[in-house]
């Protein structure tokens, strides 16, 4: 009976899923077949957070011709909904990449193999992840800026963050630190009763409630995220959609750029890229950009002779510049096992599934469907024996209100992270049938140093991506995430927590059964266990080493990156944001250099 009920809550769900699809954009008007250009002013590739604003801003210039080549595809009416994030980790709107094998990480995984989830679409990563809206401490920017880097300080930078921003969040709007206008939404996601108890204890603990993006930047908070109306606001649907009138503006989905044309006098002047099996060539008559992630940015660049001599001589790629390329890269680590029982139901798992919650959703924006695939809540603090300065963080900590792996039965969450099946069925499954929340701190500054290389000179070849995940010298990673575990611990012991009796999953993690339960050595064993990315990669095209303060790639003309690849340094941020951040900045610069206004 209750199979049945299920059933036919999910078919109404459904097809009032499927009625829902009137009220949202045709995607398949996005397509854009054909270009009427073998020459373009600009080539971007990519259309991820950088890629897409950079679109935008560009095309404002009415006397430039701009292409923009996407290897993915448009979203959908599903992607649009927040809660479907985990599900479109699994799917072609991914790459589907992994991080090589490393030991001592990733042992609860298939093969001891992470996933290292990139988003394959028209808006990048913006169609899959979990649209969550945050800037960076001023301490970030003032060390980019520090490092050799004019121009990106805190107070450079804002100005670009609030351009994009059309802030819905109430009161907060009215800062100097948020703004109402611009393209992109910023509203608060779906949150239950838990979140309130998260901001109760975080009081509790000594800290305070703060809006973190602002220089006001440690303590607890609502998610501001990109959402209009509890929809999904990637960048293509805020940057892209509202301007596919411009007749300047070319969008090509499908196109996997495979190199930048570089000629014997070191100047960029267009790309190849195949195109549903056929190979053309589009030429520049000012400049490529390079935005196409943390990952393909870098490969891109080898694959076209710009990078390390002994690396590309390894794979007989001839050598146009020797850089850097893919020597850093950096990467926010996130642990999954920290759960907690409670004595009461603060989301039942199959509601999402009434027609009235789906209505809810269609009709107002609210209700889970609205929810950021369970995360409700984020903190920013200082863990014990920081080293940080006074008002700079080390952790951050997301509350998943809706429960952790379990909440989907290991249908989707397992999958997406790659979790072996036994150690789910260990672990995650016996919470099945119990209400829990997870809270999965963040490590923000890790000192681990990971890089990336080719596999081959075929450029179809994924990269190889190596993590190094707490492989630092003096274990400062490690012991931060153990600092973290202890924070965690005594927050949920406070009364905000006691009053719905939280109490730690006891069950021990697979394979740390040898270990005393709650010591420092079982924790870390935890950690190598079920640590994760948070998707956050940057520097491997690092600012300072391989584009200089304005973006042009050192040694090569009419060639820049715009995207989280040159960011030089670890930010108390998700990076999508700081991204968009880039894009709107990049172009300023753009236009500053070829002497042209906005039109």
């Amino acid at each position: 009976m209750i199979c049945q009920v299920i059933l036919w809550n999910i078919l109404a769900s459904a097809v009032i899923l499927f009625c829902g699809a009137f009220f949202r954009v045709d995607f398949k008007k996005i397509v854009q077949n054909d270009w009427n250009l073998k020459e373009y002013d600009f080539i971007i590739v990519g259309s991820g957070s950088a890629g897409a604003v950079l679109a935008n801003r560009l095309s404002e210039v009415n006397n430039w011709n701009i292409l923009l080549l996407e290897a993915g595809q448009p979203g959908n009416i599903i992607t649009a909904i927040p809660l479907m994030a985990p599900i479109f980790q699994v799917t072609p709107y991914n790459w589907n990449y992994t991080m090589e094998k490393q030991d001592g990480i990733c042992l609860g995984m298939e093969d001891n193999t992470c996933a290292w989830p990139r988003g394959r679409a028209l808006g990048g990563s913006t169609v899959i992840n979990y649209v969550i809206y945050t800037r960076g401490n001023p301490i970030d920017y003032k060390r980019w800026s520090d490092e050799g880097n004019p121009g990106w300080s805190y107070e450079e930078v804002l100005p670009y963050f609030l351009k994009s921003e059309n802030c819905d969040i109430g009161s907060l709007c009215d800062s100097k630190y948020h703004n109402r206008g611009g393209y992109l939404n910023v509203e608060y996601p779906y949150a239950s009763i838990l979140s309130k108890q998260f901001y109760k204890a975080g009081l509790e603990m000594g800290s305070k409630y703060v809006d973190y993006n602002t220089e006001d930047y440690l303590g607890y908070s609502r998610i501001q995220a990109n959402l209009r109306r509890g929809r999904r606001d990637s960048v293509a649907t805020a940057f892209l959609y509202p301007i596919l009138q411009r007749p300047n503006l070319r969008i090509l989905t499908s196109a996997r750029v495979t190199k930048v044309l570089i000629n014997e006098d070191k100047l960029a002047y267009g790309v190849e890229f195949y195109r549903r099996g056929k190979k053309y060539t589009v030429t520049a008559k000012k400049e490529v950009i390079l935005s196409a992630g943390a990952f393909h940015s870098p490969q891109l660049l080898m694959l076209s002779g710009v990078g390390p001599a002994e690396h590309l001589q390894e794979l007989d790629i001839p050598l146009v510049k020797n850089l850097p390329v893919g020597k850093s890269l950096k990467d926010h680590v996130t642990y999954l096992g920290l759960i907690f029982k409670m004595n009461v139901t603060v989301n039942n798992k199959f509601s999402i599934f009434s027609p009235q919650e789906v209505l809810n959703y269609l009709l107002r924006g609210k209700g889970g469907y609205a929810s950021l695939g369970g995360v409700e809540s984020l903190a920013y603090i200082k863990t014990k024996g920081s080293k940080t300065p006074e008002n700079y963080p080390d952790i951050e900590l997301m509350l998943s209100g809706i429960g952790s792996l379990e909440a989907d039965y290991g249908l989707i969450s397992r999958r997406e992270l790659r979790i072996r099946e036994e150690v789910y069925d260990k672990f995650f499954r016996p919470l099945e049938l119990t209400p829990t929340f997870a809270i999965l701190p963040i490590l923000l500054h890790p000192k681990s140093n990971g890089f990336l290389k080719l596999r081959s000179k075929n450029p179809l070849d994924r990269p190889l991506l190596y993590g190094n995940f707490y492989t630092d010298q003096e274990n400062a990673d490690l012991k931060t995430m153990i600092a973290a575990v202890r924070y965690i611990q005594q927050l949920t012991q406070t009364e905000a927590f006691r009053a719905l009796d939280a109490t730690p999953n006891t069950i021990p993690v697979p394979n740390c059964e040898v270990y005393e339960f709650d010591s420092d050595s079982y924790w870390e064993c935890a950690l190598r266990t079920f640590s994760v990315t948070v998707h956050h990669q940057i520097s491997t095209c690092k600012m300072g080493k391989v584009v200089d303060e304005r973006l042009k790639v050192i040694g090569i003309k009419n060639l820049r990156v715009a995207d989280t690849s040159v960011i030089p340094v670890t930010l108390s941020a998700h990076t999508s944001a700081p991204a968009m951040m880039l894009g709107e900045k990049t172009a300023d610069i753009i236009r500053e250099d070829w002497n042209e206004k906005q039109s």
